[in-house]
């Protein structure tokens, strides 16, 4: 799988990713990992000065392999332009990886009052 990919989220949005782990043809238990979501507006950022700093340690079904990165509307009010993020895990023995990386841009929506529901973007991972 690609490991670089864009996205796109509009400022003061929710967004929601679905990730599912999953390796050869059969589902990972993600019990006791950690995934962290990062957006910086430079990738030589320290990881301090994150834009977005997410750390995901509940997940919606462990034994599944499924996560969910949440964005609430407070994340996502940052300046709009263009940033890059990460997907990374740590595994219950402490391995690491990034899964995807990639530009986010964050765009002015047209609507400046509006109530939304989740956005979701589903990532499927293949192989860790």
């Amino acid at each position: 799988m690609d490991k670089c990919k864009a996205l796109l989220i509009y400022k003061k949005s929710t967004k929601t990713y679905e990730i599912q782990f999953k390796k050869n043809s059969g589902v990972v238990d993600i019990t006791g990992w950690t995934i962290y979501f990062t957006v910086k507006e430079s990738m030589e950022d320290l990881d301090i000065n994150a834009k977005i700093a997410k750390t995901v340690t509940t997940f919606a079904n462990a034994e599944g392999g499924i996560a969910l990165v949440e964005l609430t509307t407070t994340d996502t009010d940052i300046t709009a332009g263009n940033y890059w993020y990460s997907i990374d895990y740590r595994d219950s023995d402490d391995n690491e990886d990034t899964l995807l990386t990639g530009k986010l841009k964050i765009k002015e929506p047209v609507l400046k009052t509006r109530s939304w529901g989740i956005n979701k973007c589903q990532f499927q991972i293949k192989q860790i």
